[in-house]
C-alpha cells in the first residue's frame, strides 16, 4: 500500500491506496466523497465529472499514483467553497428551470459546465453554444435543454 497526498476540496489529505487504485474509487471508497458517480468507468458517460486544478477530468480514467501533492481535486461537495457560499452559482442556476430529475449525472454536469465558463472566461469571452456543445456528460432523463439554459443563467451569475 503507498501514501497518495493531494488537496481535496480545499483540504491536503493523505491517504493509503494501492497505485493502480482510480481516483475515484479512493473519493468514494476510502474518503466518503460520493458526488462523482460510477458511470463507465472509461470517461465515457463522465458521471464521476470533477475539477483537477480547476479543469475538467474523470477521475475513474485516472489511477491515484497520477495525481500529485500539488494537484488540487474539487468535486461537487467543494465546489460551493470554491466562491465562499452555501451553492456555486452554476448550482443555484440548476435550480429554477428543475434540472435534475434522477441526480445521478448532475454532480458532473454542474462541473462540466463550471470547467467550461471558466475555460470561456479565460479566452476574454461568454460561453457559446459552441461550447455548450463540447459538454459530453450523458443523461439518461434527457434533460439536456434545460442543462444549456442552467449553464447559461450560471454563466452570468460567476
Amino acid at each position: 500500500m503507498a501514501s497518495h497526498t493531494f488537496e481535496l476540496n480545499g483540504e491536503q489529505i493523505t491517504v493509503e491506496a494501492e497505485d493502480d487504485v482510480r481516483l475515484l474509487w479512493v473519493l468514494r471508497d476510502l474518503l466518503g466523497v460520493t458526488g462523482p458517480k460510477y458511470g463507465c468507468g472509461l470517461g465515457v458517460r463522465q458521471a464521476c465529472t470533477s475539477h483537477i486544478n480547476g479543469k475538467a477530468f474523470n477521475p475513474c480514467s485516472v489511477p491515484v499514483s497520477k495525481i500529485t501533492p500539488d494537484d488540487e481535486i474539487t468535486t461537487i461537495e467543494g465546489l460551493p467553497a470554491t466562491v465562499g457560499k452555501d451553492l456555486h452559482p452554476m448550482q443555484e442556476a440548476w435550480l429554477d428551470p428543475d434540472v435534475a430529475q434522477c441526480d445521478y449525472c448532475q454532480p458532473g454536469q454542474i462541473l462540466a459546465a463550471v470547467a467550461k465558463v471558466r475555460q470561456a472566461t479565460a479566452d476574454g469571452r461568454e460561453i457559446e453554444d459552441r461550447d455548450l456543445h463540447e459538454i459530453r456528460n450523458i443523461c439518461r432523463c434527457g434533460t439536456y435543454t434545460r442543462i444549456r439554459e442552467a449553464t447559461k443563467t450560471g454563466a452570468k451569475n460567476m
